[in-house]
């Protein structure tokens, strides 16, 4: 691991500390999975921009390291599927996503009939943000019980 990378590590882990937050590295490493198989030429960008872009960014401490992560994610979203990224809020309403994300879930809805894709979780789902993301991410159609 490079020293650029560590900081980088070690900088997001801060930030997912002081927020409270999830560590979105898991699900994106399953997006570049799904990517290398569906669009090599799109995991190669995003490999790029991971290493071109993303761990200097964050390395820096000049940006939001949580900020830029889902960026991140929403990049590996649109290289899966064309479609547009949304921030729910707490009550359930889906609005454009613009950063920072905060306490809101972060969907990407593809314009074709694919399930959303996860971008960004906040620290704790409200019940309406787990019925969004059961019913658009799961694809379940029951509540939880």
């Amino acid at each position: 691991m490079t020293d650029l990378t560590a900081q980088a590590d070690k900088l997001l882990e801060e930030a997912l500390e002081r927020a409270g937050a999830r560590d979105p590295r898991q699900f994106y490493r399953e997006r570049l999975r799904d990517l290398k198989r569906e669009n090599p030429v799109g995991y190669a960008e995003a490999i790029a921009y991971y290493t071109d872009t993303l761990i200097p960014q964050v390395a820096s401490g000049d940006e939001d390291a949580l900020e830029c992560w889902t960026e991140y994610g929403r990049r590996l979203a649109l290289a899966l599927t064309d479609g547009r990224t949304v921030a729910v809020d707490a009550s359930g309403r889906a609005s454009p996503y613009e950063a920072p994300a905060g306490d809101r879930l972060v969907l990407h809805i593809p314009d074709q009939g694919t399930r959303a894709l996860l971008v960004g979780l906040p620290p704790e789902l409200s019940s309406a943000q787990r019925a969004t993301y059961d019913v658009l991410v799961s694809g379940k159609l029951k509540a939880r019980t």
